[in-house]
């Protein structure tokens, strides 16, 4: 195999503090900005500029622009780093006006971003493999955090991260926006509240991943660090569907990239949309802090080419209050909460309180054996689970920020849920039943399932070398 010798370490260095010293902003005297004054307001960094930080990230915290302002961005790809520039530069002067916002800096190395005394928190967009890792070195840094999800690659990793953000008192937001939206936690609500009796079964649909051929051998780009890119895990070579697309179409750049489909980035589409899914069974039926204690679970791999996380599967959990979790491609994608005295379905849809209005139609996205129960409501005294503000998952976690209160997903919900994904990604590779102890957070009596929770880290990434 051939690999690119100029992205040595010391190399990638030196080229990170000219790229760091290049994007330091011009200074904006605070009367230009008033009340708008970096000091008034949370000063944000990204780390990860690709397709999830445009499509989620910049949007959230851009449209909470009263409160909070990217100041900084920081990728591993040259291209991505001028686009972000450039699309938050332009977003601010068509929002403030040429010269009443702060140039944005830019960074290839995000260890020399957080040393940045000027950023208060940082958005964390990057592939899976370096979720916990990132998060750990930010909350050291002193940064408050927003997280993709899914927490971790590793069961490992995401308890090291949990303990770090518990440990530093940092603010973390999970990824996981679902929790802000309005029709997912009334669905919560309604569950937790008995509506449908005790829980029997949850019936969880997600999408499934194609199998894809042979890649040949590239050239690293020239824009691209593809050493530190690959991060934690093994030395592999570069080919452009493993990594990200690098097109000149601007629409094309930002397409779905392949480390998506690559078992040594992530888990598949189970750790995918199933974080989002999965983390919503777990609020409805308070077991958020805990986890499943029987896993089994069987899958299709594909036997040849690059792209190798699980086709075709099925997932059956079972809880410690007697709940069955069934999480198939085959299901409708969303969550079906089935008990004794009915059942309740929810997935994505832009819901409102006053669509389930009585004469109102069913709607698509939320919807119950008895519509009575959806427009019954929740009492004062009943069981309310966490507003979001304006149903918006960023502003929540400025919220906490300032308040310094727990948001909507913080860290310790995050790595549960990614846990349960992780079993069942256990149990897909095993194709057996596995028993698992929530509070050790170790399988029972089965030494080869336990080998399961890590993966090796290449040296000098990942989380164990965070907390050498």
């Amino acid at each position: 195999m051939h690999f690119d010798k100029t992205s040595s370490r010391r190399q990638f260095l030196k080229g990170s503090l000219g790229a760091a010293a290049s994007g330091f902003p011009a200074i904006v005297p605070s009367r230009v900005l008033g009340r708008s004054a970096p000091s008034n307001l949370i000063q944000v960094a990204q780390i990860g500029c690709g397709r999830i930080a445009r499509d989620s990230e910049f949007r959230g915290i851009l449209r909470n622009s009263d409160g909070a302002r990217y100041v900084a961005v920081c990728d591993l790809d040259t291209l991505r780093i001028a686009d972000a520039k450039n699309l938050l530069e332009q977003a601010y002067a068509q929002k403030f006006g040429v010269g009443k916002y702060a140039e944005i800096k830019t960074y290839r190395d995000y260890r020399e971003m957080l040393q940045d005394k000027g950023i208060d928190a940082v958005c964390i967009s990057t592939p899976d493999h370096w979720h916990a890792q990132q998060a750990m070195e930010a909350a050291l840094a002193g940064k408050d955090i927003y997280l993709q999800k899914p927490a971790s690659l590793t069961i490992k990793e995401g308890r090291q991260m949990a303990d770090t953000i518990k440990r530093t008192g940092r603010i973390f937001q999970q990824g996981s926006q679902q929790r802000s939206e309005y029709e997912f936690r009334y669905a919560c609500e309604l569950v937790r509240n008995g509506r449908i009796g005790k829980v029997q079964q949850v019936f969880i649909g997600l999408p499934a991943d194609p199998s894809g051929i042979e890649e040949p051998e590239m050239p690293v780009p020239s824009n691209l660090n593809y050493e530190m890119w690959l991060g934690s895990t093994p030395l592999v070579y570069y080919t452009e569907k493993r990594v990200h697309p690098q097109a000149a179409d601007m629409h094309t750049r930002y397409g779905r990239p392949g480390w998506l489909r690559c078992e040594q980035f992530g888990a598949g589409m189970i750790t995918g949309w199933g974080a989002h899914h999965i983390d919503i069974a777990h609020w409805a039926m308070d077991t958020e802090y805990s986890g499943p204690v029987e896993i089994v679970a069987s899958a299709e791999f594909p036997k040849k080419g690059l792209w190798n996380v699980h086709g075709a599967f099925h997932v059956g959990a079972t809880y410690a209050n007697g709940a069955v979790v069934y999480i198939s491609e085959k299901y409708p994608t969303g969550v079906k909460f089935i008990g004794e005295d009915g059942w309740i379905w929810v997935t994505r849809g832009d819901v409102k309180p006053g669509d389930l209005a009585a004469g109102k139609p069913r709607i698509a996205a939320l919807d119950a054996s008895d519509l009575k129960m959806l427009r019954a409501g929740i009492k004062d005294n009943g069981i309310h689970l966490h507003h979001s503000p304006k149903n918006d998952h960023h502003l929540d976690w400025l919220t906490s920020i300032k308040t310094r209160k727990p948001p909507a997903a913080p860290a310790e919900v995050g790595h549960r849920s990614c846990t349960a994904c992780l079993l069942a990604h256990a149990a897909m590779k095993l194709d057996r039943e596995l028993k698992w102890d929530p509070k050790t957070e170790r399988f029972l009596n089965d030494d080869e399932a336990n080998s399961l929770l890590s993966r090796k880290q290449r040296a000098p990434y990942g989380t164990d070398y965070v907390l050498a």
